[in-house]
């Protein structure tokens, strides 16, 4: 684990990551536990009060918790949503390994120590206005977290989510008021929050969920893509986190396309801020391959990064 010394810490009790792939400020918070839901396929939803980290989070960032007091490690968790007025952060996560299994057990009221946010978001360009969110598993809480905070800004169209999941989804569902052009006629439903925000979103599962897309979900975003006129295709990028099997495929897509793309990585973490180098990536960079860390170098990187191979 990193320790924090004197000097680390800010003016305003914040921890700074060390390192020159350090992306803003990191606050060490006692949250408070507000909200713990269960979902159907073992997956949770944790709201907890973090003020400080709230007002800083952007979209692709993640926090590093402790689950339990008996769990020495902290474990990542993307933010998938924020609010910086009543300062809280929200998670969406699945019980993989005793750390988060831990986590489940823990109730409204009490308190976990919080590192956040941590690490580079997304940084879409406003040249291309018009956004497809696309999220696979544990993968789709970004993706809801930058729909929420692009549809405030006018620059740029209302995006486009896209979200994949063999089990079912952990969140409200509805029938999609908003249309989707290109969209099969199968993906009919949609998420309850971003459809009352004005962001349209379809699913895509092979588990035969209903209103839901038959297949994965970038084939669900290849439908939508191949819909677009060449001049809405022109002003398209994309965004994505997921399982990589899912990112490549997306890349894929990219260089198909010609589309900018944006991929949210994941990997195993042990300090978060960038001390021990144990989740670094091979990357390509313009002196050359390179390997950086995904938790303060990333976890946002450009697709053509990530899949060099993929851009050729």
């Amino acid at each position: 684990m990193h320790t924090m010394k004197d000097d680390d810490v800010t003016a305003t009790g914040g921890a700074k990551a060390s390192g020159p792939g350090t992306r803003g400020t990191i606050f060490l918070e006692d949250a408070e536990i507000l909200a713990h839901d269960a979902w159907p396929g073992r997956q949770h939803v944790l709201r907890v009060a973090a003020p400080r980290a709230a007002r800083r989070a952007a979209p692709g960032s993640f926090a590093h918790i402790t689950c339990d007091p008996c769990v020495p490690m902290r474990r990542p968790l993307s933010i998938m949503r924020a609010d910086p007025e009543q300062g809280w952060l929200e998670f969406l996560y699945k019980p993989v390994g005793a750390g988060l299994d831990k986590l489940t057990g823990r109730r409204v009221g009490e308190r976990l120590s919080l590192l956040a946010p941590i690490g580079r978001g997304f940084f879409p360009s406003p040249s291309r206005p018009r956004v497809l969110a696309i999220g696979g598993g544990v993968g789709i809480p970004p993706m809801i977290f930058a729909a929420e905070r692009l549809a405030a800004r006018p620059e740029f169209h209302a995006p486009i989510v896209l979200m994949g999941s063999e089990l079912p989804f952990p969140f409200q569902l509805v029938p999609s008021a908003l249309a989707v052009p290109g969209a099969p006629d199968e993906a009919t439903h949609g998420m309850a929050l971003l459809e009352s925000l004005g962001i349209p979103s379809r699913l895509a599962s092979n588990a035969g969920l209903p209103g839901a897309y038959p297949g994965f979900v970038p084939a669900l975003a290849r439908r939508l893509i191949e819909a677009l006129p060449a001049d809405e295709r022109a002003k398209t990028q994309l965004l994505s986190c997921g399982p990589q099997p899912m990112l490549r495929a997306v890349a894929v897509l990219a260089r198909e396309f010609d589309l900018p793309c944006q991929l949210a990585l994941e990997e195993y973490m042990a300090c978060g801020v960038g001390g021990c180098a144990g989740c670094t990536v091979r990357v390509e960079t313009p002196s050359g391959p390179a390997m950086k860390r995904v938790c303060v170098d990333g976890p946002v990187f450009e697709a053509r990064e990530v899949y060099p191979a993929v851009f050729a």
